[in-house]
């Protein structure tokens, strides 16, 4: 049977040389589960800013819209999917929100997953005024949204303490126009496990999942933009099922996860080397995730 076309996606955030942190971490898995990725750089560096020495180029916003004026002289700026990740500046934000604009004209049901990466563990790593335009401008153009707890706070101008807080910080970007929310990762004040939440209104039919993950020792670069891709694939492949979706892509993470901590001596202090997801070791953990740990409905 000849497929005439597949799913095709847009990925704009951070490349590296060597590592596996934005493209490096998201395009890898969305082909292996069958869809066609396009991808735009934002930055390209050698590794990522957990080693000694960083060096490499930043993309302008006018280097981006030369990029798409091509796709679309070309005729082929026609997309099922855009996916956009870590964007260190201002001005270039302002434009992926013009792209999304420009690709929404070309295919009205176009689904643009967020992963608003501004920082994590009370640490902002963009500038910050780069969080007034996704609270403005990105949020309400993006149908599946995937901040973090702290990301979630600043976004939303909330204190989050607690699960009911997450809830209510969900239904705060719900109202700016985003159908799913999926808090990726959460940590509450004696509780060991992580906590991922998803919240979901689509035609008036609300939805929220909740899971428990085990916690890691090693602080890994890369999941979030692991996480994004996943519950994008998966989004596909299931048609929308937002549980099933939530347990698989959790399941593969998981799995990389082990596979990597795997390879790091036991008391010792792991390199940033020593530390790169084992994502092309993990090719069957992804295609064919195991789930062990289910998402539970909450009322």
């Amino acid at each position: 049977m000849c497929e005439s076309a597949y799913p095709r996606v847009l990925s704009i955030q951070s490349h590296v040389v060597s590592g596996y942190v934005g493209n490096k971490s998201a395009v890898f898995p969305m082909q292996l589960l069958g869809l066609e990725v396009d991808f735009i750089n934002s930055v390209q560096f050698c590794t990522h800013t957990g080693y000694k020495k960083l060096t490499g180029q930043v993309l302008t916003e006018k280097d981006l819209r030369d990029l798409m004026d091509g796709l679309i002289e070309n005729e082929i700026d026609l997309y099922s999917y855009l996916l956009t990740g870590y964007i260190g500046a201002a001005s270039f934000l302002q434009e992926v929100a013009e792209v999304v604009k420009h690709l929404k004209t070309k295919n009205p049901k176009l689904i643009y997953v967020c992963d608003p990466v501004i920082g994590d563990n009370g640490k902002i790593y963009v500038p910050q005024e780069l969080i007034p335009i996704y609270k403005e401008v990105v949020i309400p153009l993006a149908t599946i949204l995937t901040p973090n707890l702290f990301e979630a706070q600043l976004l939303t101008d909330l204190q989050i303490k607690t699960p009911d807080d997450i809830w209510k910080a969900c239904d705060v970007l719900h109202g700016k126009g985003c159908e799913i929310v999926v808090i990726s990762s959460a940590e509450f004040e004696g509780v060991p496990e992580l906590h991922v939440f998803a919240s979901s209104i689509r035609d008036k039919n609300k939805q929220k999942f909740t899971l428990e993950v085990p916690k890691f020792p090693i602080a890994f670069i890369g999941t979030g933009d692991v996480f994004a891709s996943l519950m994008l694939s998966w989004m596909h492949k299931t048609k929308g099922d937002l549980k099933t979706s939530l347990e698989r892509t959790i399941a593969s993470l998981q799995a990389i996860l082990k596979r990597t901590a795997c390879g790091i001596k036991e008391g010792s202090t792991p390199t940033s080397r020593e530390k790169e997801l084992r994502l092309v070791q993990s090719k069957q953990d992804i295609e064919n995730p195991k789930v062990t740990i289910e998402a539970r409905a909450v009322q």
